[in-house]
């Protein structure tokens, strides 16, 4: 997992470790955003019905689309990780002149 003298060696890269928990935190964060909507749809109902609706629709959406963009975001930065440590994989076995 993640030791803190990772953070001192340049050996291993510490954001496939890290990468989770900032994942983590960004769907709790469109969470409760979602959450706030959703409570300020309630409240616009009162007021108009269809504006409200409206509202609560969006609310939704956006927390929808904001996990899937924060999974998209979190998988294409550990895939270049990932295509790193290939590719010094391959250095290392003598693949590349370099």
């Amino acid at each position: 997992m993640f030791n803190f003298g990772d953070l001192f060696n340049w050996d291993r890269f510490v954001t496939l470790s890290i990468i989770r928990i900032f994942y983590w935190l960004a769907v709790g964060l469109i969470a409760l955003a979602g959450l706030s909507g959703v409570f300020s749809a309630l409240a616009m109902m009162a007021v108009n019905v269809f504006a409200g609706l409206a509202a609560l629709f969006a609310a939704l959406l956006f927390v929808l689309v904001g996990i899937m963009a924060a999974r998209i975001g979190a998988e294409f930065i550990m895939i270049i990780f990932r295509i790193s440590e290939n590719l010094d994989a391959i250095r290392q076995r003598g693949g590349m002149d370099r």
